[in-house]
């Protein structure tokens, strides 16, 4: 595995396109999106007359753009037009965390956008289940039908925090390809980061999207992906590596690459490279935020699973999920999306009128209640002696 690594490292660098973009004004995102393509190779290198081509926006909760938390309309539409200038035959669509993609998709105002184009949402409910032996581990997936039946993929990460990886970025978006209550089975199964990043490099391998345009106009930093505060970063960035791509919005978040594993093990399985990159097009100095809020603590946030010291140690020092009953409306989201049985959070007394309340000794951190919570009434502490392993 490492004379493979030195050998791709010995290829040509990655490159990353990064353009300055300081709003979502529509002819300002056309005109970004248009030089980064033309820094990387021009739109006809990714795309042919009549082929299908899927775009895959963020679209992980209904709400509103302003919030940052999917992908923004006016990205959406700009790379939209590029690739229908090329008479690509669009559809676009995404698994979202909670809700219908229908639903979800009106809410973040994606679906005016692609009405507007006469791009259809494509079949993100139902899915198959397909063969993968070249994965180092998984094997098989079972993807959206509105992921088979297209030629190619296009990208739209948007520039987000994350609890479990760090960073939603290239490759996490790709999570959203396995339809709907099946991404609760990965996290159940998977939930320590290393094996969960494991994945989704091998999900990336097996889709192989031929571009990525990630949303950084406006990032979310905080508690993310959901419940972050944005902020703005006024960029556009462009490539055909996932992992080169999340390593410079890395770089913008002021945050070492190699915390976030998805890059480390993307490098690592042939997916793509965090070490050798070429950014062309604007400065990425002048678009790095030294405070922005992000997790920079060293080490995994989750351990093995497998045995009783582990289980104790995953209680008293890996960072778990906490209620803030003050903001919680008791909703319910976070026992709904809860992917272990019994429950990890639950109702206790739900009459009496009180939150749902973490059981930690089911909890497997995969933060999806936190990921979820429309609130942000859920954040991700560190009890105190993982507070001091971490000093």
């Amino acid at each position: 595995m490492k004379q493979e690594r030195a050998i791709r490292n010995n290829l040509s660098p990655s490159k990353v396109a990064v353009v300055k973009c300081s709003e979502y004004e529509e002819g300002q995102v056309v005109e970004a999106v248009g030089r980064g393509l033309s820094l990387i190779g021009g739109i006809e290198q990714f795309v042919k007359k009549d082929e299908r081509i899927l775009l895959k926006p963020n679209m992980l909760v209904g709400t509103v753009p302003e919030k940052a938390v999917t992908t923004h309309p006016a990205v959406f539409k700009a790379v939209a037009r590029h690739l229908l200038g090329q008479g690509a035959q669009l559809t676009y669509g995404d698994s979202p965390g909670f809700g219908r993609p229908d639903s979800v998709a009106r809410k973040a105002g994606l679906s005016a956008a692609a009405d507007e184009l006469g791009i259809p949402l494509a079949d993100f409910s139902t899915g198959s289940t397909v063969s993968f032996p070249e994965g180092h581990l998984i094997k098989q997936f079972t993807l959206a039908k509105g992921v088979l039946d297209c030629d190619g993929i296009v990208s739209l990460p948007k520039m987000k925090t994350h609890a479990l990886t760090r960073l939603t970025g290239a490759v996490k978006i790709h999570f959203g390809c396995i339809p709907g209550l099946l991404k609760g089975e990965f996290h159940a199964r998977m939930s320590d980061m290393e094996r969960f990043s494991k994945m989704l490099v091998d999900l990336t391998r097996y889709l192989r999207p031929r571009l990525y345009v990630m949303d950084a106009v406006v990032a979310m930093e905080g508690n993310g992906p959901r419940s972050g505060t944005p902020r703005p970063m006024h960029a556009i960035l462009v490539s055909t590596d996932p992992v080169a791509m999340d390593a410079v919005a890395c770089r913008m978040m002021a945050l070492d690459p190699t915390l976030v594993p998805t890059n480390v093990w993307g490098e690592e399985l042939g997916l793509g490279s965090y070490t050798n990159i070429e950014t062309v097009g604007d400065s990425v100095a002048s678009f790095v935020v030294k405070d922005f809020k992000v997790n920079r603590t060293t080490g995994s946030t989750t351990g093995s699973m497998n045995s009783r010291l582990a289980r104790i140690l995953r209680n008293r020092v890996v960072p778990r999920p906490a209620i803030n009953a003050a903001r919680c409306t008791r909703c319910g989201t976070c026992v709904k999306v809860c992917p272990v049985t019994p429950k990890a959070v639950d109702f206790q007394n739900r009459e009496a009128g009180g939150p749902p309340v973490h059981t930690y000794s089911r909890c497997i951190r995969c933060y999806c209640c936190q990921e979820m919570c429309p609130e942000n009434a859920i954040t991700v502490i560190t009890p105190p002696i993982g507070r001091l392993l971490h000093r």
